[in-house]
């Protein structure tokens, strides 16, 4: 370990990248408890003042994912990952109720997340608040996928070792290579990712450091406030990963036939007032609210369906999830979500 951190920390100028087998035995000597505290610090600083390199990020989420099998979810349903770990500040999730729809849509949706960081609103908080399970072992949360075309994973209860890496921001301050690896982790090897990110010189290295894992079909997006949903008040940029082929786009909500919102459309909720955004979030499910909310919710749940290949573009899935609302599917949907199995137990996944 002493090695790795002399590599990464000599300084901007004489500072190198690892190589895959290095990025490799870094992180396995992480996830072993090799390192001294000491140097898990140094190394996840060093690391972040040097930049990760592509390979880094690869090698460093192939290690991760050698620790625990993959889900085995028995669908014929386009299955699709979805990382949620930034958590909200200042808009609500329109992925929540964008995801309910695409799976009354014929999708099987994984939302895999951890609730990391105290100021922030986490995607599980406010799939409890909808009355949807967020702390279901493994083997519950592929029943669901299986059976009901959604689940949320809680990282903690599948990978716990890189969970509690994660939980060192709290001690760090700062955001390590963690974040990313967790993004990309895949836990069901779903054929299609979704990921969103914050930081811009992660955007191009999480969709090339996916092509060299191997992914089939990824789309990565500078999303709201780090997940990965498309604004509906300004445009995106996305990198859109078929084959080994990344094609950059720039998306606003008129090029699939939406009106353009305000940042005011997406505005989230203060602390303490989380069921008032799961009551939106139902409201619109339930064909209650019309207009720019309901627009936002539309417009991911379209690109979730996109990218899953149920249509041949963005815009084409738009009124396939307008549809979806208004037909009570999507409500259908969410009432199917929220009744828990009387046998799912919280456990860890140790």
């Amino acid at each position: 370990m002493q090695d790795l951190i002399v590599k990464i920390g000599k300084g901007a100028k004489a500072s190198k990248d690892l190589t895959w087998d290095e990025g490799k035995q870094a992180m396995r000597q992480l996830i072993e408890g090799h390192a001294t505290p000491v140097q898990v610090g140094a190394f996840l600083l060093a690391m972040r003042v040097k930049m990760e390199s592509v390979t880094e990020l690869a090698a460093f989420t192939s290690a991760a994912r050698e620790y625990k099998p993959p889900l085995r979810i028995a669908t014929r349903k386009p299955l699709i990952d979805v990382s949620s770990y930034a958590g909200k500040k200042d808009t609500f999730h329109a992925l929540a109720g964008s995801a309910v729809i695409a799976a009354a849509a014929g999708v099987a949706v994984l939302i895999h997340g951890h609730e990391g960081i105290p100021e922030r609103l986490s995607m599980a908080s406010v799939l409890a608040a909808l009355g949807i399970p967020t702390d279901f072992a493994p083997d519950q949360v592929t029943q669901d996928v299986a059976s009901k075309g959604f689940a949320y994973l809680d990282i903690a209860l599948y990978h716990p070792s890189l969970a509690g890496f994660l939980q060192l921001r709290q001690e760090l301050g700062v955001r390590s290579f963690f974040h990313p690896v967790a993004k990309m982790l895949n836990p069901a090897r779903a054929p299609v990712q979704i990921i969103g990110v914050t930081h811009p010189p992660y955007f191009e290295k999480t969709a090339e450091a996916l092509n060299m894992l191997g992914s089939r079909r990824v789309v990565v997006l500078r999303g709201v406030e780090g997940d990965p949903e498309l604004s509906i008040a300004s445009a995106t940029r996305l990198l859109d990963v078929k084959e080994e082929r990344i094609m950059p786009l720039t998306l606003q909500p008129r090029d699939i036939g939406l009106s353009n919102g305000s940042f005011r459309d997406m505005a989230g909720f203060p602390p303490g007032q989380i069921h008032q955004e799961a009551t939106l979030l139902r409201r619109i499910l339930t064909n209650d609210v019309r207009g720019p909310h309901r627009d936002w919710v539309v417009q991911n749940a379209a690109l979730l369906l996109y990218a899953a290949g149920a249509t041949p573009s963005i815009s084409a899935a738009v009124p396939i999830a307008q549809q979806m609302i208004d037909s009570g599917a999507a409500a259908g949907k969410l009432g199917e979500l929220t009744k828990s199995s009387p046998t799912a137990k919280k456990e860890s996944a140790a």
